[in-house]
């Protein structure tokens, strides 16, 4: 508001440009005014800003705790991929196998990709034609043809009528049944031999070779994610 007439024709000039200067009533006490007013304003926004990223931060926790096992388990399937679990089951029975063994060494052997390795391993067990010729003839079998290794139902017959085998070898040793499935039974046989000699038994740690070694604890490890992870889908509960 401007001063009343009378007030500003009572006073010089120069009394009242004093007065304006310092009186708290004028242009500091605007000033305190008007700061005040935006530092509410700002406490208000930033209160404001606060509840909602309080919010977020609640609904991102429930959100964790309704889907986070869900996803979880989503993102360890996607690493441990699971296929032809009719044949799996079907084989498991028929040869008295943990079906997650099989799913493991399939995982371990082609991640269910089948291939032909350079070695002339194929299908999803990767088995030597040499290998197949054999089993053929322990089971019984009168032919054997190169090409059915390719088929998932024969390929996994004969992958499981081997760790059968080797498992009966090793008294059930799952552990060195792996290992003669990566390094050969000749190769196991006389690791577990020298083993015995001093007295002991051979841990995956003693195994001499370095790609087998690797190749049991990820089978073993395999083995365990497939129970936890593909319990329904392999007939375990």
């Amino acid at each position: 508001m401007s001063a009343a007439p009378s007030l500003s024709t009572s006073r010089p000039a120069s009394s009242r440009a004093s007065s304006r200067a310092g009186s708290p009533n004028t242009y500091r006490g605007g000033g305190r005014l008007r700061g005040r007013g935006v530092g509410r304003g700002g406490r208000r926004g930033g209160l404001r800003g606060t509840g909602v990223l309080l919010l977020v931060v609640v609904a991102v926790g429930l959100l964790a705790i309704v889907v986070g096992p869900s996803l979880d388990q989503a993102v360890r399937r996607l690493a441990l991929p699971l296929g032809d679990t009719g044949v799996i089951r079907e084989q498991a029975a028929a040869k008295h196998l943990d079906p997650a063994l099989i799913a493991a060494v399939i995982y371990a052997e082609t991640k269910f990709d089948p291939r032909t390795s350079p070695a002339g391993a194929e299908g999803l067990m990767q088995i030597e034609p040499a290998t197949a010729e054999f089993l053929a003839k322990l089971s019984g079998g009168y032919r054997f043809t190169r090409s059915d290794l390719g088929t998932p139902a024969i390929n996994v017959a004969y992958g499981s009528y081997y760790l059968r085998y080797l498992l009966d070898h090793y008294d059930g040793d799952e552990m060195l049944a792996v290992a003669a499935y990566n390094a050969g039974l000749a190769n196991v046989d006389r690791w577990v031999a020298h083993a015995g000699a001093e007295g002991r038994s051979l841990t995956v740690g003693e195994i001499p070779f370095g790609q087998t070694r690797a190749y049991v604890q990820r089978v073993l490890q395999a083995q365990h994610e497939y129970r936890v992870l593909y319990a329904r889908q392999l007939g375990l509960r």
